[in-house]
Order: structure tokens, then C-alpha cells, then sequence
């Protein structure tokens, strides 16, 4: 841990929350497009290359479509289920099975808990334009345990598929990042969210 990583998920953490308490769904979604193009052009701890950064135009995404936002409970009657996930030589992490979303036509999704000190909730996502218009191995709606949490109350999570996100390992091979397993894997394609640029990041 370094104080640049430390700042990095303050960052993404203060980012996050602006998006909460932003009234306008979509007002919160161009706010945090500005606040993720600002942090991968200019921190220390941007997942791109220093190649990319020089020339970075912003992220690509898809238009907003208000009917891709979901606010849905979670359904907890699911079977245990422990998934070890390698990310890096050193080890990887272990998620646990905690319930299922459903968002709309997408349909359902497993939701996990990565287990470790304090944990967090992790909702990725693998749809039908993987290895298209976005990267092969998915991308990330939700991940507390670094911020990434749009709220909800009680049960219900705030699931927001234009604020999809694609995970480091997306813009450089160094980085290796925990992929979408099969229950999270669709094969409608989801129009919306961050998108990769013509010929991907690398």
C-alpha cells in the first residue's frame, strides 16, 4: 500500500459518492464519466499506460438510456458457493455466493462478497458484446471493497448498467483483475457503459 494507491481510492471513493447523492441519475453519470477520465489521464495510479495517457481522448460509452438503472432487491435464497479467483502470482481472492439481482431483459446475476478484512459487495458483469465493443473477460458494475457502490437501502442495490466499468487488466496486460464467472455471463448485449476504443487499449 502506497499513499499515491491510498489517494487513488479516496478519489474514486469521493467520486462515488457525488454520484449518490446526485438527484439526476444522469447528471451523477456524467459527473463520474469526468471525475474516471480525470483520474486515468492524470494520477500516479492509472491503470493506463503512460503511452495512452499522453494522447487519452477519454473513455468511450454509449449514451445514457435511463432504463438500463435498476434498483432491485436481492435475492438471498441461493446454495453457498466459494469461488477462489487467481489475480497475480502471489494469490488471488476468494468470493462468496451471496444472492442473485435481476435487471430487466439482462435477466439474473450472481452478486458476491470477497472475503478477506472488511470485504466488500462485487457485481461484475460478462454480456453478449465481450470481446466486441467491450473487453473479452467482462466488465464491473459494482465493487465496494474499492468504492465503486451507487447505494440503495435496506436490501435493495442501486444497479446501474451505464456506469459499467471495465477492470485494469483492460487497458494493460500487467495488471490481472478478478473476471466474471458463469453466473455472472449473459449473452444479451448490454448497450451501455464504458466501451473499448477501436483496436482496444492494447
Amino acid at each position: 500500500m502506497t499513499t499515491s494507491l491510498l489517494d487513488w481510492r479516496r478519489r474514486m471513493a469521493a467520486l462515488y459518492a457525488e454520484v449518490r447523492d446526485d438527484r439526476d441519475p444522469e447528471s451523477g453519470w456524467l459527473r463520474w464519466r469526468a471525475g474516471r477520465d480525470a483520474l486515468l489521464a492524470g494520477h500516479d495510479e492509472s491503470p493506463l499506460t503512460a503511452e495512452a495517457r499522453a494522447g487519452f481522448p477519454g473513455l468511450p460509452f454509449a449514451p445514457y438510456d435511463p432504463s438500463l438503472r435498476f434498483v432491485v432487491p436481492v435475492d438471498t435464497d441461493v446454495e453457498p458457493v466459494r469461488l477462489g479467483v487467481a489475480t497475480t502470482d502471489e494469490g488471488g481472492v476468494v468470493l462468496h455466493l451471496i444472492g442473485r439481482v435481476t435487471l430487466g431483459e439482462v435477466g439474473r446475476l450472481d452478486v458476491w462478497w470477497i472475503a478477506g478484512y472488511a470485504g466488500g459487495l462485487f457485481l461484475p458483469l460478462r454480456d453478449g458484446s465481450a470481446g466486441a465493443t467491450t473487453y473479452g473477460g467482462g466488465r464491473y458494475l459494482l465493487d465496494t471493497l474499492k468504492g465503486a457502490d451507487l447505494g440503495g437501502d435496506g436490501d435493495r442495490l442501486v444497479v446501474d448498467l451505464n456506469l459499467a466499468y471495465h477492470p485494469s487488466c483492460t487497458y494493460d496486460p500487467r495488471w490481472t483483475c478478478p473476471l466474471a464467472p458463469e453466473g455472472n455471463r449473459v449473452d444479451v448485449v448490454v448497450p451501455a457503459g464504458e466501451q473499448l476504443p477501436p483496436g482496444g487499449w492494447y
